[in-house]
């Protein structure tokens, strides 16, 4: 999603009209995969009993708050792209670098106890990801 913000901030549009549809479906998408990338990530620490679940929920929460706001932001006209940008590439560094990785162990433990025989997918996205 910060790529494609990206690509649409920095694409020349023929008029303004095209330009903030581009950047509409991005933050529109970006909204909604956020909300659902949590959702999954909420679900691994809660199988995995993360002791820092509900923490880790709450820097969440917080981050859909202020995704909410910049999509109301972009909705009343005002030009948020290059803070949007901004905060994005932050949060994804940053939440990756430290919150996602203090609950990976957690959710390690319960991954490496899944049926070696388990062949869905899901089973075997995360063998890949947590081993």
């Amino acid at each position: 999603m910060v790529n494609h913000l990206g690509r649409a901030r920095e694409t020349v549009f023929t008029d303004m009209k095209h330009k903030q549809g581009a950047i509409g479906h991005v933050v529109g998408e970006m909204l909604s995969y956020t909300i659902s990338h949590f959702s999954f990530e909420e679900s691994l620490m809660q199988d995995a009993q993360y002791k820092y679940f509900q923490a880790h929920k709450r820097t969440h929460e917080l981050f859909v708050a202020r995704a909410n706001e910049y999509q109301r932001r972009f909705m009343a006209g005002e030009d948020i792209v290059n803070e949007l940008f901004e905060v994005l590439n932050r949060w994804l560094f940053n939440h990756i670098r430290n919150d996602d990785l203090a609950y990976a162990p957690a959710v390690k433990k319960v991954v490496e106890k899944l049926d070696e025989t388990r062949s869905d997918w899901l089973g075997r996205m995360l063998k890949r990801f947590f081993k």
